[in-house]
């Protein structure tokens, strides 16, 4: 990682982004959002159908990895990154009622939102807390699976947040993930764009570089496939996409 990069700057620019995400969905954004997204990347309509349609107003994600995750009745899944909860939501059908999922979030727009459909829809089994990926809030072996969509391109600390995830699951554990990654290195004017980086652009890691972190936080990668039915829509991130052969994959890892 750069060290010219910002960190805190970076975080309150991310942060920004996302809390008008979870506000004003229906702004232009870099990045494409809502159902039809959610339904082109392979989410069934019939589960869709069944969770908070504001929910998926907000949906930001850009692959589909449920069936990575496997997710078997009464399973404890923790989502990373949970925006609004589309994917807390979708989970929670496949844990049902034995089963518990969490969403993590740092924005707190974002959470508000989330809390208050999960109430509004009566989901018992579902929680979501305030907090960081890179310094997850529960304990070793918590979970049977986490999910991430999206998200940890967003972190300057990719290393840290496999290393956190390899902690809370159990032995066994599943990870499925939807990233954006970028085929070739991206230079440190790209990397140092805020913007660009809360575009989900300015953090891809190169995907062999992606690969290795989640492989040296102690995990074996089963599964990697691209995600062709995702793009950026802004003619910025399309260019960036173009040259560094940024995209969106989704990525499967068992403890």
């Amino acid at each position: 990682m750069a060290n010219s990069l910002d960190v805190d700057k970076l975080e309150q620019a991310v942060k920004s982004v996302y809390q008008d995400v979870a506000e004003d969905p229906g702004e232009e954004y870099h990045f494409e959002m809502g159902r039809p997204l959610a339904e082109r990347l392979g989410y069934p309509p019939e589960q869709l159908d069944q969770i908070p349609v504001e929910a998926m107003e907000s949906f930001a994600g850009v692959g589909y990895h449920f069936d990575l995750a496997a997710i078997e009745d009464g399973d404890d899944v923790l989502d990373l990154g949970s925006g609004s909860g589309t994917d807390v939501f979708v989970a929670a059908l496949h844990a049902g009622d034995a089963g518990s999922v969490t969403g993590i979030d740092m924005t707190a727009q974002q959470l508000e939102k989330a809390r208050a459909l999960r109430d509004e829809a009566g989901m018992e089994t579902v929680s979501f807390e305030q907090g960081y990926i890179e310094d997850i809030p529960f304990d070793d072996g918590t979970f049977d699976v986490v999910i991430s969509n999206g998200v940890i391109n967003l972190s300057p600390d990719k290393e840290r947040v496999f290393a956190e995830a390899q902690r809370v699951l159990a032995p066994g554990g599943r990870l499925a993930i939807s990233d954006i990654i970028s085929e070739e290195v991206m230079p440190e004017s790209i990397k140092n764009d805020e913007d660009l980086w809360a575009a989900c652009i300015g953090g891809a890691e190169q995907i062999d570089r992606y690969t290795a972190a989640i492989e040296a936080a102690g995990f074996s990668v089963t599964d990697v496939r691209e995600n062709t039915q995702y793009e950026f829509i802004s003619e910025r991130a399309a260019n960036a996409c173009e040259k560094y052969g940024v995209k969106s994959v989704t990525l499967g890892a068992t403890k």
